[in-house]
């Protein structure tokens, strides 16, 4: 299974996307549960993805706000509560698994108690709803061990993002550490210079031990892309951008398979 998240850049309808995703050549989509990307619509994407005869792999929760989670005021309330719906609108429609960043920008709160208890909230709901809850890696990978070493379920998950780890942790070997929680992946290049979100192969990420790692744990769900077409617009057409990151995401499944 090779999939892509549905935002990569370009503006055209979200129909119309699906229907390029499609025949680009990938079996599913990853979406953005929120208003925030300037769709005020996005709760009707995943029936607009599946008329096309795409799966949703999963839901990507709202970030702009998110260390508000950890601060004791209402908007703490508030994105607890978003979080909550999210948990609530996966159940609803099919997806099994949201990805969730702990912390924002270059100077996140302190992780805190507070967090935790909001965070084992919704992680309770998921239990009882049969959803997954995938952290994502981000500027402070030691907040992932904080969160894991607070909060023990099935229900609570890893969601490793490439281009993250070669920004900001790049020595530090994440899949091995969170690899038996591994729920989705984002898999996306860069420089190391900043977060560009490169179709693979584009930066200097080393693609052979990514997924020698992947096989070690034994990986054996979509090779998901999250990339942007930042840098690439000299490609005009949505539809020529989408072959070429549907071939580099094959060159990532032959990799799998030669690294077995």
């Amino acid at each position: 299974m090779i999939t892509i998240f549905d935002w990569f850049g370009y503006d055209i309808p979200y129909a119309e996307r699906y229907r390029l995703i499609k025949e680009a050549g990938f079996n599913g989509v990853l979406l953005y549960w929120s208003n925030e990307l300037g769709n005020n619509d996005y709760k009707q994407n995943p029936e607009l993805a599946r008329q096309e005869g795409l799966f949703v792999e999963n839901v990507h929760t709202p970030y702009l706000t998110i260390n508000n989670l950890w601060l004791d005021n209402l908007s703490g309330n508030e994105i607890t509560d978003y979080l909550l719906q999210c948990v609530d609108d996966c159940h609803q429609c099919e997806i099994p698994t949201m990805i969730v960043h702990l912390t924002g920008g270059d100077n996140p709160p302190i992780l805190n108690e507070l967090g935790i208890n909001r965070i084992k909230k919704i992680i309770e709901r998921a239990e009882r709803k049969c959803v997954n809850v995938a952290l994502e890696n981000l500027r402070e990978p030691e907040n992932l061990k904080y969160v894991f070493d607070s909060i023990n379920s099935r229900r609570l998950g890893f969601c490793f993002d490439s281009g993250h780890q070669n920004c900001y942790s790049k020595h530090i070997d994440l899949l091995s550490m969170y690899g038996d929680k591994l729920m989705a992946l984002h898999l996306h290049d860069n420089d190391e210079s900043d977060d560009q979100h490169l179709v693979p192969f584009d930066g200097n990420i080393d693609w052979n031990e990514v997924i020698k790692k992947l096989n070690e744990i034994r990986y054996n769900g979509p090779i998901a892309l999250e990339i942007m077409n930042m840098g690439y617009e000299h490609i005009k057409e949505p539809g020529e951008f989408l072959a070429i990151a549907f071939e580099r995401a094959k060159r990532l499944k032959d990799l799998r398979k030669w690294n077995r």
